[in-house]
């Protein structure tokens, strides 16, 4: 597929329509599409469908809603009010309830105990005998648009057959009326609450959307606090899921999900062929230039396992690799097979145990030089690292391709700490100094908290584009990922200094216990040594001090 072949969405508008229900909270009013050959077939949906022509014309039925308003709360420049015809439509065409009143503000009698005069109607529009504007002008339908809030974007993955730009809004459900699918396009209803469908997942087949929204709506137990939440100003951004292969098969990725920013810069067209998971010992190809193997070490500490980065090419086929890992024969194998040709350098990001290890034997099998520098303090260090090029920062490893490396020193997590610019992609290789799904221990003697924000701050003014982790996917959004970091390292240290404040002197124990509330207690042995960095940084500063194991 070439990229002049992906498909535009077509827009479209979706209503999830909800009511109260005693004791039970909130339920939500699913249909279940009829069997086909598509993304959707079969699946339990919210009434919803294509915005037509004929929805714009519409508009002059529209009731305290106009079109500069709806649009401006849908992030259009014009034609939102579009959106909003097009649920209260489709609500009708498929489930048999319709949001409207007549001129004099009355609900319109167009439902009987059985639902006939409905069946009537949607069989006339579905027939094409009349269509939905004549209908709302012989009946005298004011179109209570007002009653529909936004409440969320979705767009349907690139590569897939149907694409569709949708809006989804929310509304409860019209007083008197009774849901009647419609018996074609929709085989069957179902109120329910949104945990119980979540529960039934496993028989009830849901498409992304519809699970995503479900659970958020599992929180509110009654529909007058969920619609006043959904009315409190919010961005509301595109959702665009991402397929890409898994064990399982073809699956789809949310934007909230590690791997999403990766499948989309390894498979910019849609074909599914990224992958979602981190395999150990499996060559990825994230560029001309770059090739990442992972180790197979996962744990706690390392997430899924240390990743190992081959870089360089070129005309010579020379390779680099950025931190061969632990020392596992194995995995120097696998980098040896995954490398298109000579390895020549070696580059340690620190010294770390999970990092470095299998540096003298990637070079025992290579003869490549070793480049990087020695920790300040040995504990817990790789004493068998030894460089035959000491970088101090700022120095460029020419590499083919053309390929430049340059060696930036960002101490704090260790000492010894560099990250590796691959200038021509602003692409960083961040070892431990930015990790995917969690925050680094800061271990003193040789990890140094105030040195790590120093470092933080120092790569904000970096033209950065992808961050390459010493363990997880590549990320995007380099900035907004160092920011969050810095943040959250800010926001731990105001919660040390208020125990400090409200139980100094204290222990340590006690320390843990209250600033760490948040974290497992599986954890708490290395959050332990991240909490010492704070409250030696606090000391050092002269907003803390120790005495005979109690801090105040």
């Amino acid at each position: 597929m070439n990229i002049s072949a992906i498909r535009a969405p077509r827009a479209a508008a979706t209503l999830i329509v909800v009511r109260d229900a005693a004791s039970l909270g909130v339920e939500v009013l699913l249909l279940r599409r009829a069997q086909g050959d598509d993304y959707f077939s079969g699946a339990w949906v919210f009434p919803g469908g294509r915005v037509d022509v004929g929805d714009r014309q519409s508009q002059r039925f529209c009731v305290n809603l106009d079109d500069a308003t709806a649009s401006f709360r849908l992030g259009l420049p014009h034609h939102g009010l579009d959106y909003y015809v097009a649920a209260i439509r489709e609500c009708f065409e498929e489930a048999g309830l319709l949001f409207a009143t007549t001129d004099s503000g009355e609900a319109p009698d167009f439902q009987d105990e059985g639902g006939t005069r409905v069946a009537d109607w949607r069989t006339q529009l579905q027939r094409n005998e009349r269509d939905w504007n004549s209908l709302c002008e012989d009946a005298g339908l004011c179109l209570s648009v007002d009653q529909l809030v936004y409440f969320s974007h979705w767009i349907t993955p690139i590569g897939m057959a149907k694409r569709f730009d949708t809006r989804f809004f929310l509304a409860k459900a019209p007083a008197g009326q009774i849901a009647v699918h419609d018996g074609t396009e929709m085989v069957e209803q179902l109120w329910i609450t949104p945990a119980d469908a979540l529960a039934q997942s496993a028989t009830l087949r849901f498409v992304d959307a519809t699970r995503h929204t479900l659970a958020t709506l599992v929180d509110f137990d009654s529909v007058a606090s969920l619609l006043a939440w959904a009315r409190e100003p919010r961005e509301i951004r595109a959702i665009t899921p991402r397929i890409a292969m898994g064990r399982a098969g073809r699956q789809s990725v949310l934007p909230h999900e590690w791997a999403w920013a990766e499948i989309g810069k390894l498979d910019s067209q849609g074909q599914g062929t990224a992958s979602c998971e981190l395999l150990p010992g499996v060559a990825v190809r994230l560029s001309e230039r770059v090739i990442r193997v992972m180790a197979n070490n996962g744990s706690l500490m390392t997430g899924p396992g240390t990743n190992s980065y081959l870089v360089g090419g070129g005309e010579s086929n020379e390779w680099a690799v950025i931190d061969p890992g632990p020392l596992d024969t194995l995995h120097v194998e696998a980098l040896l097979a995954a490398a298109p040709g000579k390895i020549r350098w070696i580059l340690a990001t620190h010294t770390h145990k999970d990092h470095s290890p299998a540096v003298a034997l990637l070079k025992s099998r290579t003869g490549a030089s070793v480049y990087g520098r020695v920790a300040d303090f040995p504990v817990r260090q790789d004493a068998t690292f030894l460089p035959d090029r000491i970088l101090y920062g700022g120095e460029c490893v020419a590499l083919p391709g053309p390929s430049t490396l340059r060696a930036i020193h960002t101490p704090g997590h260790a000492s010894n700490h560099i990250c590796y610019l691959l200038e021509e992609e602003k692409l960083l290789f961040t070892g431990d100094q930015v990790m995917q799904a969690s925050t680094v221990v800061i271990d003193p003697p040789d990890g140094d908290m105030a040195a790590y924000l120093v470092s933080l701050q120092a790569l904000l003014s970096e033209d950065l584009a992808w961050l390459a982790p010493g363990h997880g996917f590549l990320m995007t959004d380099t900035h907004q990922a160092i920011t969050h970091i810095i943040q959250h390292r800010h926001k731990r240290e105001a919660k040390v200094r208020a125990v400090l404040r409200a139980h100094g002197p204290a222990s340590e124990a006690l320390l843990l216990a209250e600033v760490y509330d948040d974290v497992p207690q599986i954890l708490h042995g290395a959050a332990k040594r991240s909490l010492l960095a704070h409250l030696i940084k606090l000391k050092n500063e002269g907003a803390a001090e120790e005495y005979k194991g109690m801090w105040r």
